[in-house]
């Protein structure tokens, strides 16, 4: 049986016929077209926003409010020291080098080293925040970390 573009159709269900509203009383859409009776939602565009309740205080203004975020905090991109030796032997480790590398998005955003896994070679870290663990494997591994 070989089937062609003309014998194409959707699947049984896969189609709806559209509702058609204000048919008369009959029809079982007619009358008020599936809106109810009368009042608010009855109109055109007789919605409210989003929050609203109907006049009583909205809850985002009833529950109390503390803090403060600042807009501003840009939290630091991580890279664990297990990734550094995807870097080039002898190259300094900068947020532009990580960035050149793909470890980090945003070389203008703040960098942290975290120590998670373990130092090959020797790396020289400038420009980066470093965590307690990873500098102290940097080190051991006979790096340097200029704060």
């Amino acid at each position: 049986m070989l089937m062609r573009l003309h014998d194409l159709k959707p699947r049984p269900g896969a189609k709806h016929r559209r509702k058609r509203l204000g048919q008369g009383e009959s029809s079982g859409h007619g009358k008020t077209s599936g809106r109810g009776g009368k009042g608010q939602t009855a109109r055109t565009g007789g919605q409210t926003r989003p929050g609203f309740e109907g006049g009583q205080m909205p809850l985002i203004r009833r529950i109390p409010k503390r803090g403060f975020t600042n807009p501003f905090k840009q939290p630091a991109q991580v890279v664990n020291v297990r990734h550094l030796g995807k870097l080039a032997e002898g190259v300094e480790v900068t947020p532009d080098t990580l960035f050149g590398a793909g470890l980090v998005r945003r070389p203008d955003h703040p960098v942290k080293l975290l120590g998670m896994g373990d130092v090959q070679r020797k790396f020289s870290v400038k420009g980066v925040t470093v965590s307690a663990s990873a500098r102290s494997k940097i080190e051991q591994a006979g790096g340097t970390i200029a704060s």
